[in-house]
């Protein structure tokens, strides 16, 4: 049967190399933070071209680091976009600040520029604009040029929440190098994925990345038990960062480029004939997810299941339709992009071991069905 992202023909793919690394770190006894972690971040954090990468246990834990080194809490207001996985938005109220949710475009699905102004000047009394949440949206960096342009306007700090867009760029520039702080999450799906949580932290500054290192280890001062802050339990997994070194390698060397040669395959088939990505100039997708969009979704996404092929809806709900703020989305504008594309968007499989039968056959029945 089809698999929506095939992690078992990845493995196949890399069996020796994983087991290996597997089998050495569970000989060195080193379980939590062993060299492997250190040898990750020094990889990773060359590879996005910043000086600091800091591991951690998983993209949600990353997020939350970055807005507690740059101590943003009650009565600060973080611009999220409306349509994104529901930790981005999440963090932000766990540390005690608010939420504003912004519109998305329909063509890029990243966060609005010219609707994040219209947030920032409609931004409630007793707010206190801080940051603002970019997020690469399935695999797509968002347009940091604009953002970092607002930004600097405003005085605000921009965190590139790059949990399924590591490895996109921008005219050769890496995704996780946008932000003040960058994040990622390794949660197994994600273009570079680990076997089971994990997540890592960017930033050039020195500042923020000593206080992230320390934060990530319950706040640890000089030793682990010199506790000077509160902190977190957040240590990424020495099994975890040794399937990562040998993924990361296959990542750079050809399943970036092949899964950008499947998502031309599907261009080839659908543009056209339906709503598929937009990729602007210059922009190259890691393509966490090929997304289309669809009037009769619900319809289509059950023909395609009825002949084997599996689809997911990412994502069914924006942020302000979600109970969870129920309390803050009223007091804010519409997005009204967001709530389209919520009922319209249709993920097809995709990885970087799908061929060319395999997009042509899923291609072809989405035209039938629809």
């Amino acid at each position: 049967m089809m698999q929506f992202r095939d992690l078992h023909r990845q493995y196949e793919a890399l069996k020796p190399a994983i087991d290996a690394a597997l089998l050495a770190a569970a000989a060195s006894g080193a379980y939590i933070m062993g060299p492997q972690v250190a040898q990750l971040e020094e990889q990773l954090a060359a590879y996005v071209g910043v000086k600091h990468c800091v591991a951690c246990a998983n993209g949600t834990d990353a997020l939350s680091l970055a807005l507690m080194a740059w101590g943003v809490g009650e009565g600060d207001a973080v611009f999220v976009p409306d349509f994104t996985f529901f930790s981005s938005a999440e963090v932000v109220a766990h540390c005690g600040a608010t939420p504003v949710f912004v519109d998305v475009e329909k063509s890029t699905y990243n966060i609005s520029v010219v609707d994040l102004e219209a947030k920032y000047a409609a931004l409630p009394a007793g707010l206190k604009p801080r940051a603002v949440v970019a997020v690469d949206l399935f695999g797509l960096p968002a347009d940091y040029a604009a953002l970092q342009a607002f930004a600097s306007r405003h005085g605000l700090l921009v965190l590139e929440d790059a949990a399924q867009g590591f490895g996109g760029s921008i005219d050769g520039r890496m995704a996780c190098s946008f932000g003040d702080i960058a994040t990622t999450s390794f949660f197994p799906a994600k273009p570079l994925g680990c076997y089971g949580d994990g997540g890592a932290v960017f930033t050039d500054n020195d500042e923020w990345a000593s206080l992230l290192r320390s934060f990530r280890v319950h706040g640890k001062g000089t030793g682990k038990y010199d506790n000077v802050r509160i902190g977190l339990n957040s240590r990424l997994d020495t099994l975890q960062a040794a399937v990562l070194q040998v993924k990361f390698k296959a990542f750079e060397d050809y399943e970036l480029d092949a899964v950008n040669r499947v998502a031309a395959l599907y261009d080839s088939h659908l543009k056209g004939r339906v709503a598929t990505p937009h990729i602007p100039d210059g922009y190259r997708s890691s393509w966490a997810q090929y997304t289309v969009q669809l009037p009769d979704r619900d319809a289509v996404k059950q023909a395609l299941q009825a002949e084997g092929i599996p689809t997911m809806v990412y994502y069914p709900k924006p942020m302000s339709a979600q109970t969870a703020f129920a309390a803050v989305a009223p007091l804010q504008g519409p997005c009204p992009n967001a709530a389209e594309l919520a009922s319209t968007v249709l993920s097809l499989p995709m990885h970087p071991y799908m061929n060319p039968d395999e997009v042509a056959f899923v291609s072809q029945k989405l035209l039938s069905a629809i």
